[in-house]
């Protein structure tokens, strides 16, 4: 059993309660491109706080306030840099290649759609 991940609305303060009825009326102006509509869950990582939805693929998909919208949060694959495409950019120069290139291939990905 996982004790640092849920989607236990149970163990929920209310806190992430509020930032979980804002992914779901964020839901309304629409998923970010790349991820997909399937099995979306509702999750709370209680080591950094985050609230944010996940599907079937374990993606994440993450409120921004300023925007009301939703965005894609990555994790590269092999140092684990997190963020969004564009957090991921600013610390492009510090990732290893193998980084760099799926960062890359997101950015190809964004820019198809």
């Amino acid at each position: 059993m996982n004790d640092v991940y849920t989607e236990d609305l149970g163990q929920f303060g209310s806190i992430e309660l509020k930032e979980a009825s804002k992914l779901i009326l964020a839901i309304d102006n629409g998923l970010p491109d790349d991820f997909y509509n399937d099995d979306i869950k509702i999750g709370f990582n209680k080591n950094s706080g985050y609230v944010f939805l996940t599907n079937s693929d374990l993606q994440v998909a993450m409120y921004d306030s300023e925007s009301d919208e939703l965005y894609s949060h990555y994790s590269t694959p092999y140092d684990g840099y997190e963020g969004s495409l564009e957090e991921l950019i600013t610390e492009y120069a510090d990732m290893c290649k193998e980084d760099q290139e799926y960062v890359d291939d997101i950015k190809k990905q964004q820019e198809k759609d």
